[in-house]
């Protein structure tokens, strides 16, 4: 373990050295959401599926955005272009060269980490306000762009491509949504697992030096150079697999679905699950779902209102998201046995 590593290691003793009560119940939360998760198609209309999907594809791209920010410390206000590249990535593979919907998905990620590779690269230069300004305005032109006649082609200019949602394979007796959840919730766990295990690796370690103090992981022998753009690519790798799923469950790309509102959201939803708190994700996926549905409830024509005092009310009573329940539900459970 290098310098920085230690120093890293040392700053997160809290982390790391979790009581093992924490860690049961931790354990025994995910598999209860887990369970939940599983059995919710056995209960549910075919709606009521689509939302769940939607809410798993909107964790997995702000799980993306949590190791940006969360992990290394950079702000993005950006990545609803990506999401949109990995969107008419799969769109693109599947309605113009009849290309399995499963092997779109690593395509898009692919493509979604060089361009995310290749943004940080100038944006290294940048941080804090200035960084979040530039890659605002990669979420602003992302939609003129896919308006370009050059690429009305393979776009479709403002009208959009259609895209057709998979049948279960071998004959399993699933109706489409059904199986593109099952879909979806295996993709999300196996990037979930790799997200956990890359902030535990020497990688991660190095994200979390240059959050810290990029200044002293510089002089402890982190290259922030590479692990900031690597930072980079890899959220946008997630994201763009997040817009893959998401293009399919939709069934529908269109230039206009991918604005800056979407990338508002994304971020909405990293605050209110806990920056740097991956499971978290899940509740502000939540959030950024269902709330604006609760608060159209309330009032049709002031939903908008509705919903900015809820989110007041979230904010100001939990500053620090679900990240912050969580703990305050294990302080409150009773200390049975010494840790």
């Amino acid at each position: 373990m290098s310098a920085a590593e230690e120093v890293v290691a040392e700053g997160h003793q809290t982390v790391e050295a979790v009581p093992k009560r924490a860690i049961t119940l931790g354990y025994g939360t995910s598999l209860a959401v887990l369970a939940a998760l599983l059995i919710v198609p056995a209960f549910a209309k075919n709606f009521i599926i689509f939302q769940m999907t939607m809410l798993l594809i909107y964790a997995l791209a702000v799980l993306a955005l949590n190791i940006l920010t969360g992990g290394s410390g950079q702000f993005s206000l950006g990545q609803s272009a990506f999401y949109a590249v990995g969107a008419y990535t799969t769109a693109i593979l599947m309605e113009h060269f009849d290309i399995n919907y499963a092997l779109t998905l690593p395509i898009a990620g692919v493509i979604c980490f060089a361009v995310g590779f290749l943004f940080g690269k100038p944006a290294l230069r940048l941080s804090g306000v200035y960084l979040a300004l530039a890659t605002f305005a990669l979420a602003t032109a992302m939609p003129q762009l896919l308006k370009l006649n050059v690429l009305e082609h393979w776009t479709g200019g403002v009208q959009g491509l259609i895209v057709t949602k998979p049948d279960a394979p071998f004959g399993i007796p699933l109706s489409q949504d059904t199986w593109f959840y099952y879909f979806t919730l295996a993709i999300v766990l196996a990037i979930y697992i790799f997200s956990v295990n890359l902030l535990r690796s020497r990688s991660g370690r190095a994200f979390m030096a240059i959050r810290d103090n990029e200044i002293a992981a510089s002089a402890m022998g982190v290259d922030v150079a590479l692990y900031k753009t690597l930072a980079f690519g890899v959220s946008a790798g997630i994201t763009g697999v997040a817009g893959s799923l998401g293009a399919i469950a939709v069934q529908f790309v269109a230039p206009d679905s991918f604005t800056f509102t979407l990338a508002i959201s994304l971020f909405l939803g990293m605050v209110v699950g806990g920056v740097g708190w991956l499971p978290g994700s899940i509740v502000g996926a939540a959030f950024i779902i269902f709330v604006p549905n609760i608060a159209e409830g309330i009032s049709k024509g002031l939903s908008g209102a509705v919903f900015g005092v809820l989110l007041f009310l979230v904010i100001y009573l939990v500053p620090h998201g679900a990240r912050q329940v969580a703990l305050l539900s294990l302080n409150l459970l009773p200390r049975r046995t010494k840790d």
